[in-house]
């Protein structure tokens, strides 16, 4: 899921959001704030609050529970991290873990999003200091951050479990606690992990949960662990705008790669910027686009501040073409000359694909929208399309005759420049040279010269050879990659290979378990490329949760992949026993993979993974649940 803005904003394209001083209606200096944070807004020139912030900052200052929802960019970070920080007392005792506040976000990336901007609120806070925790990173240096004392957390909850059970992180002394992104995070398994958070919490604290919807699972997490909580709420936007022209093509997932590659190949505009649903996903399809020549760069929750800044200079300046990036890191971009928005992958929430096209068609220019839809996605799409109230409009990829054709095009539409500008004796001279020496015997008989057509013909293939190699189009290769075109456009209209069927049935299953496969799957997976195929089930292993620990498929799936660091593709069948589960895990684990599986949680217990021996028995019978190993 996308997230907002970590910082107010002085000024927003939605009316609502936007207030005048000179109005006399509500400025930050309005909303009281304490002398330290005004001074950190003023610092950082904002004056205006948007209206998640100016319904919740007084409330949570006033000491209130709330239940905020609001889409995307609306500045739910600043909401509560100007209250949080005021509730903390700067001077207390905060080494050995015993923090006072606490915010749970469900994935790393938006974790260190939102340490970064809770930590840009506290210049004039003297010694309050700010860190974040999440799965996939050593523990070393959070245990030495915690051990010397911080009063703000913000970090998974799967890492923050795992702090707790180490006795590296205490609750006692917490006074505010923030579940940010909640509605993802359930959607992600981490529901017990919270459970057990709240219940190590002390019983008089202040809590604010933020979400895009409130779906009932939510509402049950508000009623069961907030008091009386005020309700607040910012209308979504139902539309999107009308300088965005938006398609959508049908594209198989191993297909994904090259056809974002014929894409921006044939595409006029300025710049382009790429979503993916997932860390991984953004670093691979961008490596992608570098080997195949495209000027592009990645952006991700883990690309420092100051890095961010540079690409995004060089993509505003022209310097760079292609931007790759995940909802969380593109948020707040705003680079007029983004022309295309390609959904590499479909959005989870509407909310976000409204946040995603946004990027283009700005400042009065229009602009192309176009998401990758798999065969099976399409009532995500309908969805998508109920939502904002717009049919999006189907389009065809490009073959690779297009990309030769559109630019030779090109070239020749250069032609005229060149000519103009002068200075072609040396390749005229080269031309006539080549063409004497190629001549066939006939045409240099002098009884029998060759024929004005003859000779036209001569020039139109040594020009059309030229324009040919220009182009990149070396002759029978090209064609065999014209070929495979027509296969994929055959497959993606609903010719299914017995791949395709196998990968897309499995993703079906994935879904039942609660997990969203999708999110964890590669989208050109290398050894796919090349035709290799892995084994069906891999190795099995096992790991020390069961039914008596209330685990379930798509907790073990989920901690899995956002903490053990593999792919929803790496897993396989998942049974489940009384004290233990067995999981088929494809794709081999080396030491480092086994040690960070290994602490991983579910149900608040270590995972502790081991090669399965084979045991003789398996007391408490299987709950067997099939994840079954995608085809490659």
């Amino acid at each position: 899921m996308s997230t907002d803005s970590p910082l107010p904003t002085a000024t927003t394209p939605d009316a609502e959001s936007t207030r005048d001083t000179r109005t006399g209606e509500t400025t930050f200096a309005d909303l009281q704030l304490p002398a330290p944070l005004q001074a950190a807004v003023d610092d950082l020139g904002f004056t205006t609050p948007s209206p998640i912030q100016a319904r919740a900052i007084p409330e949570l200052l006033a000491g209130r529970d709330i239940t905020g929802v609001a889409q995307t960019g609306t500045g739910k970070t600043a909401a509560f991290a100007i209250p949080l920080l005021a509730a903390l007392d700067p001077a207390a005792d905060v080494r050995g873990g015993h923090v006072q506040a606490l915010v749970l976000a469900p994935t790393r990336e938006l974790a260190l999003q939102v340490s970064d901007a809770v930590e840009s609120f506290t210049t004039h806070l003297p010694g309050v200091r700010v860190t974040s925790v999440y799965g996939g990173s050593p523990y070393g240096p959070q245990q030495r951050a915690l051990r010397d004392g911080v009063h703000v957390v913000v970090g998974t909850p799967g890492r923050v479990m795992d702090h707790l059970e180490r006795g590296t992180l205490s609750l006692d002394g917490v006074k505010f606690l923030v579940l940010d992104e909640a509605d993802e995070m359930l959607r992600m398994g981490f529901a017990e992990d919270v459970e057990t958070i709240f219940g190590q919490a002390p019983a008089q604290r202040q809590v604010a949960l933020f979400s895009a919807t409130m779906p009932p699972a939510i509402r049950r997490v508000a009623e069961t662990h907030l008091t009386d909580p005020v309700a607040i709420a910012v209308s979504r936007q139902s539309s999107t705008t009308s300088t965005v022209e938006q398609t959508y093509a049908v594209v198989p997932y191993r297909h994904k790669v090259g056809s974002l590659g014929r894409v921006l190949a044939t595409s006029d505009a300025d710049a382009t910027i790429v979503f993916t649903r997932t860390r991984k996903d953004a670093e691979e399809v961008g490596a992608a686009l570098v080997e195949r020549g495209v000027s592009a760069a990645t952006i991700s929750g883990d690309v420092a501040q100051k890095e961010r800044e540079k690409i995004v200079e060089r993509l505003r300046s022209g310097a760079l073409d292609v931007l790759v990036a995940t909802d969380v890191a593109a948020r707040g971009l705003d680079v007029d000359r983004i022309g295309l928005v390609v959904n590499f992958d479909l959005p989870r929430e509407a909310e976000a694909y409204v946040h995603r096209i946004g990027r283009t068609g700005r400042a009065g220019r229009t602009g192309r929208a176009l998401s990758f839809v798999t065969p099976h996605e399409r009532g995500k799409l309908k969805h998508i399309e109920r939502t904002i109230r717009t049919q999006l409009t189907e389009a065809e990829i490009p073959s690779p005759r297009d990309v030769s054709e559109h630019r030779a095009r090109r070239l020749l539409d250069a032609v005229g420049t060149r000519v103009a500008a002068g200075r072609l004796d040396l390749y005229t001279e080269m031309l006539r040279a080549h063409a004497t020496a190629t001549a066939p015997d006939d045409t240099q008989d002098s009884e029998n010269p060759a024929s004005p057509t003859e000779r036209e013909s001569d020039v139109l293939q040594v020009a059309a050879a030229l324009l040919a190699l220009a182009v990149g189009d070396d002759g029978p290769g090209q064609r065999a990659a014209q070929d495979e075109h027509e296969r994929e456009r055959a497959e993606a209209r609903g010719g299914r290979t017995r791949e395709t069927h196998r990968a897309e049935r499995g993703e079906r299953d994935g879904d039942r378990t609660g997990r969203h496969p999708r999110a964890d799957r590669r989208p050109e997976d290398r050894s796919r490329e090349r035709g290799i195929r892995r084994p069906a089930q891999g190795t099995r292993y096992r790991i020390s949760v069961g039914h008596t620990h209330g685990a379930q498929p798509r907790g073990i799936v989920g901690a899995l992949t956002h903490e053990g660091g593999l792919s929803g593709s790496d897993i396989g069948k998942i049974d489940i026993f009384g004290n233990f589960s067995l999981v088929d895990i494809i794709r081999p684990l080396d030491d480092s993979d086994m040690s960070r599986i290994g602490k991983a949680h579910v149900a608040g217990k270590a995972l502790r993974i081991a090669v399965d021996k084979g045991a003789p028995e398996r007391r408490g019978g299987p709950r067997a649940e099939r994840r079954p190993a995608h085809a490659h």
